[in-house]
């Protein structure tokens, strides 16, 4: 995992907007019409091929396929998995559900989209989970490849996304194992197939955690908090054992607390769940710093640092809001992580989260996102100017 050692890195989250033909086909699928899936594979790739050079012409340093060809960030692994089925119904988020007006209009807003959701029409685990044919994720890994390869030498270093043990059993009910436990075990050694495939590839590896904060509002917004954090400690230990063999610094971690425009009053603190966090056998984490609820929490890492082989890749840019970040507000972000964090080198600049985590629900329009990126892009160039005058 590359470092900041000259100037800030840039990169972001993982899920980019989607072409609403290709949009429109995930939808169709998720709502059960029939879809042809060769019209499904041909989209997406040609997707592909126009998100990589899209994301260097940002000046992006450390890039991905966008998610293109996946309709979620974590439900897209039910193509891959056997012991998928049936129905799941996902809890409602309590920050919502506080604000009965604002609810009515969330509710609105996202039925009136074409999209993904993975809060409805959800599977549940209904036999014994596997992945049992890694064609899938090698292909994913051949076309990205063959993406980057007319970009070859202007980017500095290539992703990919996974889900967690964690997120996966939120989403997709349990209705096999006997315990929770059980259930996180089949799908940490389902899910490090897919890991060790990217690692295996050459790409760096980001687990998508959201459940490690998001659930403390969701499935656990009832209990109290010791139950979550216990949750938390659970998935942890079964994400080191699914990156059993896999050298820590090709694995970076992204938490989250949900990428969705609410209140987030019900948010648990990061540091309620950072102690725990750090220890997952991995390079770095992915934090967001730059939405308004835990602008602040960059606080906690001066209390509670990385360890001294973790970089910090930090939220400066908002996934959910069309302003468009002054490259001056962006420098000031990281300035201010790099001086929670102690070493600017261990700093990298990206996104609060992706920007189209399910296919269709994003926030921000496609146009905005990628005025986002390059205004990230610049706001690195200023801060690297103040952080490494001598390299300037």
């Amino acid at each position: 995992m590359q470092r900041s050692e000259h100037r800030i890195l840039t990169t972001h989250t993982g899920s980019l907007p989607r072409p609403p033909a290709l949009t429109q086909l995930y939808a169709r699928r998720a709502r059960g019409e029939p879809v042809d899936a060769a019209a499904i594979e041909a989209a997406g790739r040609e997707a592909l091929q126009r998100i990589v050079p899209a994301q260097v012409e940002a000046g992006l340093d450390v890039i991905n396929n966008g998610e293109q060809q996946r309709d979620s960030f974590a439900l897209y692994i039910r193509h891959r998995l056997t012991g998928i089925g049936g129905e799941s119904i996902r809890t409602t988020f309590a920050d919502i559900d506080a604000y009965p007006e604002f609810k009515a209009e969330f509710t609105r807003q996202a039925g009136g989209k074409e999209a993904v959701s993975n809060t409805a029409l959800l599977p549940a685990a209904i036999g014994a989970v596997t992945y049992p044919d890694p064609r899938a994720i090698e292909a994913e890994c051949d076309d990205f490849a063959a993406a980057l390869a007319p970009v070859a030498g202007r980017y500095a270093e290539p992703f990919l996304t996974a889900p967690s043990p964690g997120i996966v059993a939120a989403i997709v009910q349990n209705r096999h194992y006997d315990t929770e436990e059980a259930y996180l075990e089949a799908l940490a050694t389902a899910l490090a197939v897919e890991y060790r495939t990217v690692v295996a590839r050459g790409f760096l590896l980001q687990l998508d955690c959201p459940d490690l904060a998001l659930e403390r509002h969701c499935s656990y917004r009832d209990r109290p908090l010791g139950d979550f954090l216990g949750f938390v400690e659970r998935v942890v230990a079964a994400i080191n054992r699914a990156l059993a063999g896999i050298p820590r610094d090709r694995v970076r971690l992204h938490v989250c607390w949900g990428n969705y425009e609410a209140p987030h009053d019900r948010d648990v603190p990061l540091a309620e769940i950072l102690p725990i966090l750090l220890r997952a056998e991995v390079g770095g984490l992915v934090l967001p710093f730059a939405n308004p609820r835990h602008a602040h929490e960059v606080r906690c890492l001066e209390r509670m640092p990385l360890a001294a082989d973790q970089v910090m890749v930090a939220g400066v840019i908002d996934t959910l809001t069309n302003f468009v970040e002054h490259p001056e507000v962006v420098a000031e972000r990281i300035l201010g992580v790099a001086k929670a964090v102690g070493d600017p080198r261990r700093v990298l600049a990206g996104t609060d989260c992706g920007f189209d985590t399910s296919a269709g629900r994003g926030r921000v329009a496609p146009d905005v996102v990628w005025a986002k990126l390059r205004s990230l892009a610049e706001g690195a160039r200023l801060a690297s100017a103040r952080l490494f005058p001598a390299a300037g």
